[in-house]
């Protein structure tokens, strides 16, 4: 039976790369700002998550990463184990427009990534925009996996992107 409404688990790296371009440029300490409230979700009869676009959304919105970048990363040692515990890092993305400005691509990359110290880590984020739903849909692809992860579908608001998608961890559904 499908949940109608649902508390969700913030992806940290989908939230990492949307981090505005001045907190990516320098070790500026981040803090939850309770006044930007996370939208409720839903779901429909077939547990499909319901996500409808911002008024203001548009193929612009990611413009601001377009460039390249040196990154600070806090990276949650233990997810959902109530654990407060982050390991910090740097690491380099290079965010460019695609397919006419219908796409945004970005490449990271880092040798300091949690459990893989010494070892290059990359990944790949692809940003595609739906002009008919008005909706983003955000694909990550890591080197160590080599898959690609379901996407988190949304949309910015007064600045904000809010991004949703369903997933897996530790075997146990969860939506992020």
């Amino acid at each position: 039976m499908p949940m109608k409404h649902v508390t969700t688990i913030l992806f940290p790296l989908v939230l990492l790369l949307l981090a505005a371009p001045d907190f990516a440029q320098s070790k500026t300490e981040l803090t939850a700002d309770e006044s930007i409230p996370i939208p409720k979700i839903s779901f429909d009869d077939k547990g499909d998550l319901k996500i409808t676009a911002s008024a203001t959304s548009s193929p612009n919105d990611f413009d601001f990463l377009v460039g390249k970048w040196n990154m600070h990363n806090r990276h949650l040692n233990k997810r959902l184990a109530n654990c407060e515990d982050w390991t910090e890092f740097e690491s380099s993305d290079e965010n460019s427009k695609i397919l006419g400005g219908a796409a945004d691509m970005d490449t990271y990359s880092t040798t300091q990534f949690p459990g893989l110290e010494g070892k290059l880590f990359e990944g790949l984020t692809l940003r595609l925009f739906d002009p008919k739903t008005r909706l983003w849909s955000l694909y990550w692809i890591a080197s160590n996996t080599g898959t690609i992860d379901p996407p988190v579908v949304g949309s910015f608001e007064n600045g904000v992107g809010h991004f949703f998608g369903k997933d897996t961890l530790n075997g146990k559904p969860i939506i992020v």
